[in-house]
């Protein structure tokens, strides 16, 4: 890896993209957004990553946009650009898992909203400050949050611009697991690896099925599944591999007990 503002690591289909910009706590500079939106369309569109794990370089995931730039260039009046897609990421196939290591704040806090899934160290912590630098949410938060922890104690985030901890984070269903700061990415990598040994094909069956059924509502996205779900029996399911696989599923089974 070289030193530039994201560092990206690939071993066993696994790819590691680090915000690297320590000295300002990973704050969104256009640099870093550009570098970490290429840098994942370049892991996507590799044959040898089934997975990626986002996080940044310590102390922090991602204080946020960096409000001196903002505040530097920011011309009154005027749009800020904007990417040709909704949210902070572009589009992909690739399941992208965040490691939170530290602070996760506004747009910082919207870049962990846009991975998958958290996992999370007992060092990060999480605050909307939207509000109080007078900045709007445009990746997505005002819609992701509440799926995740419900609509009353997002807006309790975003009125009062309150951190919360790694432990109340978990409690609230915002990330999956708290654990250790020094085995944060040895944890992420455990998980990523039983993802690389799926089909990659199904992973990214799957994951699509989630984000279409997550824009329907009630009747419609069941139906939609059914439909996703027939034609993929109908066409791509793989007997032979289901036969091969029943073994290997039951016994990881008992060692996960």
């Amino acid at each position: 890896m070289t030193e530039s503002l994201v560092l990206t690591d690939v071993r066993d289909g696994i790819g590691v993209l680090t915000l690297n910009r320590p000295e300002a706590r990973n704050a969104l500079s256009p640099e870093l957004t550009h570098a970490v939106q290429d840098s994942l369309v370049d892991l996507d569109g590799r044959d040898d990553v089934a997975v990626v794990i986002m996080t940044g370089a310590d102390p922090a995931f991602c204080a946020g946009v960096d409000l001196k730039r903002l505040a530097a260039t920011h011309q009154p009046g005027l749009t800020m650009e904007r990417d040709p897609w909704l949210g902070a990421l572009p589009p992909h196939t690739t399941p992208v898992i965040g490691a939170i290591n530290g602070p996760a704040v506004t747009g910082g806090f919207e870049l962990a909203l846009a991975c998958d899934f958290l996992l999370a160290s007992e060092r990060a912590t999480f605050a909307d400050t939207h509000a109080r630098v007078g900045v709007m949410p445009g990746w997505g938060l005002t819609i992701r949050l509440p799926e995740l922890i419900g609509i009353n104690r997002a807006r309790q985030m975003s009125f009062t611009g309150d951190f919360i901890d790694a432990r109340r984070a978990y409690e609230w269903g915002l990330v999956n697991e708290v654990v250790p700061h020094d085995t944060l990415l040895d944890r992420a990598r455990q998980v990523a690896t039983s993802i690389v040994g799926i089909p990659g094909e199904n992973v990214r069956e799957i994951r699509a099925m989630y984000a279409e059924m997550n824009g329907l509502i009630g009747r419609a996205a069941w139906e939609q599944e059914v439909v996703r779900s027939q034609d993929w029996m109908a066409r791509r399911f793989d007997q032979g591999r289901l036969a091969a696989e029943r073994e290997a599923i039951i016994r990881r089974g008992r060692n996960q007990q």
